[in-house]
């Protein structure tokens, strides 16, 4: 008899996907001046889901669902969290955004919420499937946003180019599990682990290829250099808020996934030299590309490109401190990336007139607030102490020095140097640049304005006193080993 489904498991999951629904139906009977309901649904879906995942820290019992293929615990919980934090202000910053810009898009909201549902089950995963599934159920939503400026050439190229790309490399994903079932006759990673232990023979090739193609895959969604090549057109072509949705979430579902595949469940796999190289690599190429570009959200592509790279040096310490260090990093990165993009939303027009770093200048005198804001988030991206930033990339390189990557270390830290530079012209074209045309008023809606407000005061807070945070990071380490 089949055994019962343990519902707890995925309690978030489903609070998530109902959301999504109920947005979907409930935009069928509403007239266009009241679409601005579904965005408070959506956020209280998220808000149930969020406490749902707090709920589940404590969690006794059976964690495991549907055969093993999903499990509660507190690795998959704290990325979760990220996930609906990300989703939370994604869906604040993008309320004033859409509803000017597209506002007879209701399924916008539906889409956000469905690739979220994608996150999560990657985020829970323990089969092979698992992860493929959830990276689907979050890349077709993706695909969508990309291009829901149907009107606009740019955002429909962004669309296809993302799409066909995005299938190429799940087609690898795809192969690479196919080559490890035949290796091991099951795709359940734990079952892996344990017949590895148990010393059943099984095929190098096989198992070398399919870890190989397997990387490739996620290695897509990452933004992992050299599988880049589609981030800086779809950040640029898409929506700003769909790219501030895109920027964090994925690349954290990407990351989550590597983890419970590469280090956290199968240390039987040693790619700790592929990880180097990929991390050397990622964050050098994002940084020089990164330097010469103008517009902003382009620079802000080519930055996650680098922030991968330091995430890779975490993976490349692996253990309990590469873990913590990366997870730590990823909810850090969240919050002033998405931040960062609050703020090219706000001087974001119709006709994009406010999409260059040149075109910030005299924004310092002009729009004072926005201006130190978005200078406090630059600085956090570059690494500056006293931010969230700093505490994060301290937490990277310290931990690979710990383990004798001392020029990996370096390297980082060079690169992180680096950074600052480009990260700087934003600021010098806002305090030190004389507007080349008449700077129109901007109004700061409310929703935006929660959405700046909370990513300050996360990155100020969590750069004082990272203490509860970092502790919170390694408890989901610590438990995952």
């Amino acid at each position: 008899m089949m055994p019962p489904i343990n519902w707890p498991v995925i309690y978030p999951e489903l609070a998530i996907c109902i959301t999504a629904f109920i947005v979907l139906i409930v935009d069928l009977f509403l007239p266009g001046r009241h679409k601005w309901v579904l965005s408070l649904i959506s956020i209280f879906g998220v808000l149930v889901a969020l406490q749902i995942v707090f709920m589940n820290f404590g969690l006794k019992g059976d964690t495991k669902a549907f055969f093993g293929m999903v499990v509660s615990d507190a690795t998959g919980l704290y990325f979760k969290t990220i996930f609906c934090i990300g989703t939370l202000l994604a869906i604040f910053v993008s309320i004033t955004y859409q509803r000017r810009e597209f506002p007879e898009v209701g399924e916008f909201y539906t889409l956000m919420l469905l690739s979220t549902f994608g996150m999560m089950i990657m985020a829970s995963a323990l089969d092979l499937i698992t992860i493929f599934l959830g990276l689907e159920m979050m890349s077709i939503p993706l695909y969508v946003l990309a291009g829901i400026y149907r009107g606009r050439y740019r955002s429909r190229e962004a669309a296809l180019k993302y799409f066909l790309l995005g299938a190429f490399a799940s087609g690898f994903l795809l192969y690479g599990i196919a080559l490890i079932y035949g290796a091991f006759g099951t795709t359940n990673i734990t079952r892996i682990v344990e017949l590895i232990a148990d010393g059943k023979p099984y095929s190098p090739f096989f198992v070398g290829v399919g870890s190989v193609l397997v990387l490739i895959g996620l290695a897509f969604q990452a933004g992992v250099v050299p599988f880049h090549m589609w981030i800086p057109d779809v950040y640029e072509g898409a929506p700003a808020p769909v790219t501030a949705f895109m920027s964090a979430g994925p690349k954290a579902a990407a990351i989550v996934a590597i983890l419970r595949i590469f280090v956290i469940t199968t240390p039987v796999i040693d790619l700790t030299w592929v990880f180097w190289v990929l991390a050397v690599v990622t964050m050098t190429w994002g940084n020089i590309l990164a330097i010469n570009q103008n517009n902003i959200k382009r620079m802000l592509a080519y930055s996650s490109i680098a922030h991968v790279g330091y995430l890779l040096v975490a993976i490349t310490v692996g253990g309990e401190e590469g873990v913590s260090s990366a997870a730590f990093y990823l909810l850090v990165y969240t919050i002033m990336n998405i931040g960062a993009f609050a703020i090219v939303v706000l001087f974001a027009e119709r006709e994009e007139f406010y999409e260059n770093i040149s075109d910030y200048a005299g924004f310092g005198s002009r729009f004072p607030f926005a201006a130190i804001t978005m200078t406090i988030f630059m600085a956090s991206l570059g690494g500056i102490p006293g931010t969230a930033g700093f505490v994060g990339k301290f937490m990277i390189f310290s931990g690979a020095i710990n383990h004798g990557f001392y020029w990996l270390a370096v390297i980082g830290v060079l690169n992180s140097l680096v950074s600052i530079y480009y990260y700087l012209r934003v600021v010098v074209a806002m305090y030190m640049r004389q507007p080349q045309t008449r700077l129109v008023d901007i109004a700061i809606s409310p929703s935006l304005m929660i959405a700046i407000i909370i990513t300050l005061l996360l990155v100020i807070q969590i750069g004082i006193f990272p203490d509860n945070w970092l502790s919170l990071a390694k408890q989901a380490a610590s438990l995952a080993f």
